[in-house]
């Protein structure tokens, strides 16, 4: 769904584990933390706190593997 960026939780090159938090959008009025699909790095962030952004849009660079 559409919404803004209202905080980054994580920089290029950060390592995560499963579940942790790595942005948070605010859409409909509601905050939805966006958290890590599985162990990895985070390679690259591609929206700002913010911005806003459309629905279906890629919102930052992972790479699962190792973390």
């Amino acid at each position: 769904m559409p919404g803004k960026v209202i905080a980054v939780m994580v920089e290029p090159g950060s390592a995560v584990k499963r579940g942790a938090p790595l942005l948070v959008m605010e859409a409909m009025k509601m905050e939805h933390t966006i958290s890590a699909p599985a162990d990895g790095v985070v390679s690259e962030i591609l929206f700002g706190v913010g911005e806003q952004v459309t629905e279906g849009a890629q919102l930052l660079a992972f790479a699962a593997g190792e973390a």
